[in-house]
């Protein structure tokens, strides 16, 4: 990883106190060691197409895993279908539904701002997806696939209507250096998306750790993005009807052969995913300060700048499936920002 040549950047300092705490949250990401589903899967005289399981990406990963689950739709399939869920899987994987000529509805518990997604940090970042010894050769092929599509998607939804931006990434070690992924890494081909990657000395930024890596990533914010979906959704002609599913049996009841599901977490009930494991993620959000343009994760924490506020987190709790803020983690993710962001020069 070569060094970059480029001057100190002149960054604004995230103020963090207490008293500049405006909420905190937190939600479950729905992780599978071996890492999301895609596949087809026949359901009585029915076909379903599993999209879900993203971990700690499902933002990131939406319009990719969208394109490879709608790639397996058989040649023969209905116009009429359903997707079941609403967080930005299912919306994704509608919107593409839409744009290849199928008429889908979506059934869905809840809709935004209830979802899952909604709890996101939403930077494009396809982290917290996989753990690395339960990666098959076929799942790292639709990683890297999924990845890229998505990051290219991204691209042309960049401006205020969709609440999508680019940033620069600040990542800080202070054990060691930013090494690449190895080739045999699945973020091998992952890291080569990423524009004005590079290494930065001393000199080249303003804070108080021996290691620094720069790049160039988006920054999706959930509110404004979810809700675009939803919009462009709506005016394609497509319909939400809010439903639960309590059994497989009922989701074999739909009228449309075709069914996508995209139910996150919920498929470990719906459909048997034992594998399915709640990683829980706390955020704390302060005052917002619309001088802060760009994006830290450092040791443990990590600082992403909305519209609605400075995201703060550092959480990633396997098997935690409560989503009542504890005050001791808030208290951890404040005083470790403020570390960081207190010393910068």
């Amino acid at each position: 990883m070569a060094a970059a040549t480029t001057p100190r950047a002149q960054l604004a300092r995230v103020h963090v106190a207490a008293d500049r705490v405006i909420r905190t949250i937190a939600g479950l990401r729905p992780f599978r060691p071996s890492g999301f589903v895609v596949r087809a899967q026949k359901l009585d005289t029915k076909t379903v197409i599993h999209n879900y399981g993203h971990g700690g990406a499902g933002i990131t990963l939406s319009w990719g895993t969208a394109q490879l689950a709608v790639d397996l739709v058989p040649r023969d399939a209905a116009r009429d279908c359903a997707v079941i869920g609403c967080g930005v899987v299912g919306l994704s994987t509608a919107r593409l539904l839409q744009e290849r000529g199928f008429a889908p509805v979506i059934y869905a518990r809840e809709m935004p701002p209830l979802t899952t997604s909604n709890v996101a940090g939403g930077l494009w970042e396809p982290t917290s997806v996989f753990d690395h010894p339960m990666v098959t050769p076929e799942f790292r092929a639709q990683f890297t696939s999924a990845s890229r599509i998505a990051f290219r998607r991204y691209q042309s939804f960049a401006g205020e209507p969709y609440g999508v931006r680019w940033l620069p990434l600040y990542s800080l070690a202070r054990d060691r250096a930013y090494t690449s992924p190895p080739p045999e890494s699945p973020n091998f081909e992952v890291e080569k998306l990423y524009p004005e990657s590079g290494i930065l000395s001393a000199g080249q930024h303003p804070f108080d750790v021996p290691h620094v890596h720069r790049r160039q990533t988006m920054l999706i914010e959930p509110a404004i993005y979810l809700s675009a979906l939803i919009r462009d959704f709506h005016t394609a002609g497509g319909r939400i009807i809010i439903r639960e599913f309590a059994s497989i049996q009922e989701v074999a009841a739909l009228r449309e052969e075709l069914i996508f599901n995209c139910t996150g977490l919920g498929a470990r009930a719906l459909f048997g995913d034992t594998e399915l494991t709640p990683i829980r993620g706390q955020l704390v959000f302060l005052l917002p300060q619309p001088e802060v343009n760009y994006c830290m994760i450092g040791p443990n924490i990590y600082m992403f700048p909305r519209h609605d506020g400075i995201l703060l987190g550092g959480t990633f709790d396997r098997g935690i499936s409560t989503i009542e803020p504890d005050p001791a983690i808030t208290q951890r993710i404040l005083a470790d920002n403020g570390a960081i962001f207190n010393a910068m020069r």
